[in-house]
């Protein structure tokens, strides 16, 4: 019997290393690719469409933007506006989704389909390219225009690591390889704030309200920031157990949430409760590959319809290409209603039972 796997939601024609989800319009947005290297992989951005299709989640390839020679390594969303970490550059690009219309006779002719994965739409003319940009002809449409572009990283070997926006995404900020951590205007790309965070590589940073930046490091550091003065530094040897023979590095901080997802560089994928760390879901080695990035689908927009009867959903995706996912069903809870009312029957239980053994209790 074959490994236990998740559900392959979309297989990319390259290897897939960033992942984001808009809720609004429904759409995931899967990025990555081969690089500059000459090898026939390509390089791209694809918008997947997720639908609900006899009750199961699918999803169906709406938009491919070709990026040329550079890889998209990490995904931030802000709106309509996606920053992408390609090479030692931060890229803007602006999307726009509508849905076209006649594709109501479409839809209800895909309804008869069993099938939970990728899926091409039927009848659909043959992709148009231009300038870069493939479009399908049908259904959903996605318009993509480039903004500005900056260059991030300035190691040696120059690689934009991690790209997050603030709570308003009037910033963002950026690290890579060689440690520093950049905050940048949008749309501009106005340089505002620069400094040294880590020695090595930063590996994951996020953005809080009051201008606050926390990072994680190489260096086994994690740290806050206001604006480019330490707050406070967080080491785990005093902090954790401590095993001198087993090396701790710190991976990646995020915010905090009902759930937490993580994904393992042999493939697994895990689901637990934030504030707890109980573990509710796992699949051993999944992916079979280091698994390079997983996104939740958020609980607004079109997302409480996407999930149906489950409690939440994560994607994953990894250097096999894949797309999966991964579904946590809603655990049974007791109505309050029903909780209440088996706390009155036990009194009133009780004083009966207290009335027949106490004569005159009452």
């Amino acid at each position: 019997m074959g490994r236990r796997r998740a559900p392959e939601l979309y297989r990319a024609p390259f290897p897939l290393y960033a992942l984001q989800v808009d809720p609004s319009a429904g759409l995931l947005i899967a990025a990555g690719g081969g690089g500059a290297a000459k090898t026939g992989i390509k390089n791209g951005v694809h918008f997947l469409q997720l639908e609900r299709i006899n009750g199961r989640l699918s999803a169906s390839l709406v938009h491919s933007h070709d990026t040329e020679t550079r890889a998209t390594m990490n995904l931030a969303l802000a709106g309509d506006i996606l920053a992408a970490g390609q090479d030692a550059h931060c890229q803007l690009l602006h999307f726009q989704a509508h849905q076209q219309k006649g594709n109501k006779a479409e839809k209800a002719g895909k309804t008869g389909s069993k099938e939970q994965g990728p899926r091409q739409r039927k009848g659909a003319a043959p992709a148009e390219k231009k300038c870069g940009v493939e479009t399908q002809q049908e259904g959903l449409e996605v318009k993509i225009e480039n903004l500005q572009v900056v260059q991030t990283d300035f190691s040696p070997d120059p690689l934009q690591k991690v790209v997050c926006f603030n709570h308003d995404n009037t910033l963002l900020a950026t690290g890579g390889t060689d440690g520093y951590i950049r905050v940048w205007k949008v749309p501009s790309l106005e340089k505002v704030l620069e400094f040294k965070a880590h020695e090595g590589e930063i590996e994951d940073l996020a953005l809080g309200p009051d201008d606050k930046l926390v990072t994680v490091g190489w260096d086994l550091k994690a740290s806050v920031w206001q604006k480019d003065q330490l707050v406070t530094q967080l080491h785990w040897q005093e902090n954790g157990p401590t095993f001198s023979s087993t090396p701790y590095r710190y991976q990646a901080c995020s915010e905090s949430g009902t759930f937490l997802g993580l994904g393992t560089v042999t493939g697994s994928v895990a689901i637990y409760i934030a504030f707890s760390l109980q573990c509710l879901y796992y699949m051993r080695e999944s992916h079979g590959i280091v698994v390079t990035d997983v996104a939740f689908l958020p609980e607004k927009g079109r997302g409480p319809e996407l999930l149906g009867s489950h409690e939440t959903a994560l994607f994953s995706v990894a250097v096999d290409s894949r797309c999966q996912l991964h579904l946590l069903p809603s655990r049974r809870s007791v109505p309050v209603w029903l909780l209440l009312l088996v706390c009155v029957g036990l009194i009133v239980v009780t004083i009966l039972l207290l009335q027949s053994a106490f004569p005159g209790f009452l």
